[in-house]
Order: C-alpha cells, then sequence, then structure tokens
C-alpha cells in the first residue's frame, strides 16, 4: 500500500493485540471507531499501521484511582 509515494508496512488486528496485550475483537472496535490513525479495512480485515500506537481505553474513567471505587 502506497501512501504519499512511500510503501507503508502494515500488521493484521490479531499481530495489533498480541502487540498490545489486548484482544483482537478490541482493536477491531478502535479501527471501526476511527481510534488507529491509517487503519484500512479490507472486506473483513483490517489492515494496521505497524508504527499506531495503541489508543487509551475509553472504558476506564480518567483521574479515578482504585480507592473512588470503594
Amino acid at each position: 500500500m502506497c501512501e504519499g509515494g512511500f510503501l507503508m508496512d502494515y500488521i493484521s488486528a490479531t499481530q495489533a493485540a498480541k502487540k498490545w496485550g489486548i484482544f483482537e475483537r478490541r482493536v477491531q472496535k478502535y479501527c471501526s471507531d476511527d481510534r488507529i490513525d491509517g487503519a484500512v479495512r479490507f472486506s473483513r480485515l483490517w489492515a494496521i499501521p505497524r508504527d499506531a500506537s495503541k489508543p487509551a481505553d475509553p472504558r476506564k474513567a480518567k483521574g479515578k484511582t482504585d480507592e473512588d471505587k470503594v
């Protein structure tokens, strides 16, 4: 795949999940929510730039600690 004349290196959602230590389904959700820059969908598969960073998990409340859960 080319972007701006440069060949970009992509990985699959499965590979990204292993790299980031999360489930593949979470990676697919990040992609479908457009939270991973440069992710491209081909049929049912996602191609994710190898250098993409893991998005922050929106399910975790910002600024809360374990003490706040009591």
